[in-house]
């Protein structure tokens, strides 16, 4: 029985709905997936109706592409009453969502809580303005969609819905029992060094809040499962291992290779474990 991850399905391509179509049966095995299966409510069934047969349970959080909805849309439908129409169809395939109650690994009693934040722009310049920031990007030809397709109704701002969900977050943590070992899910890293991208630097403002950067130390987390970089890594700080478990685009994974060659092992831990301890030890995977 072993605990998987994957995130970053993004099934609205051919090449990934085709690998995710072919993954194996893993029998008693779970999966933690990591947000965006695809754009659609209808690629998130579809994803779902994959996984839910081919491993025994599966724990899901939303990526930004999930939460995208046409901008013509009225807004009853969009933010968070389509966040909620997820949540159900979550449900209604017997999946997990942030939601709920967390479920605890039998194998070693780690508690799995899937999170769900958002960002808040404060990946960048600090002092910035969500407005300022997303100028500050631009000013190297960098925009995010979620600016014209991830609405934040009823909430004023993606931030303002960030922060709500950061406090929400951290009181069901805190809530944990004192002897609790965490397992912990969120589409987005946890911290901003996290979240370096070479070659678009400053779309980092969408990649999280600085508010969940201190978690790791704050909470009893023994591994954090994230995803939304398509930068598949293994990280250590503080003794807590930091895994990046993103597919991606077609061009980001090898199709001969199939899907199931992205699922990364979370429990039992895989060995050996380098660089255990140490703050900056990076293993890039392809």
């Amino acid at each position: 029985m072993r605990l998987w991850a994957i995130s970053d399905l993004h099934v609205g391509f051919d090449a990934n709905r085709r690998a995710v179509d072919a993954l194996p049966d893993h029998g008693d095995d779970w999966l933690l997936l990591g947000g965006d299966t695809g754009d659609t409510l209808a690629h998130l069934q579809r994803v779902l109706d994959v996984v839910t047969r081919r491993f025994a349970r599966v724990i899901w959080t939303p990526g930004n592409h999930d939460l995208w909805t046409p901008r013509q849309w009225p807004e009853a439908r969009r933010g968070v009453a389509h966040y909620e129409t997820l949540v159900e169809a979550c449900r209604a395939a017997g999946v997990v969502t942030p939601e709920d109650p967390y479920l605890v690994w039998p194998a070693t009693g780690h508690v799995l809580a899937s999170t769900f934040t958002l960002y808040d722009y404060s990946f960048g310049p600090p002092g910035l303005s969500d407005e300022a920031a997303v100028a500050w990007a631009a000013e190297t030809n960098v925009q995010c969609a979620d600016e014209l397709l991830l609405a934040p109704p009823p909430y004023t701002s993606r931030s303002a819905w960030c922060h709500a969900r950061i406090v929400e977050t951290e009181a069901r943590l805190s809530a944990l029992p004192t002897d609790a070992r965490i397992i912990l899910m969120n589409h987005y890293p946890l911290r901003p060094e996290h979240a370096v991208l070479p070659r678009i630097p400053r779309f980092t403002i969408w990649c999280g809040s600085t508010r969940t950067a201190d978690w790791h130390s704050r909470f009893p987390i023994d591994v954090v499962v994230s995803g939304h970089l398509h930068m598949r890594s293994t990280r250590w700080r503080d003794g807590v291992r930091f895994e990046e478990v993103s597919m991606g685009y077609p061009a980001q994974w090898d199709a001969a290779r199939g899907a199931a060659a992205y699922l990364r092992p979370i429990l039992p831990e895989p060995e050996p474990r380098p660089g255990w301890g140490e703050a900056t030890t990076v293993l890039r995977y392809r």
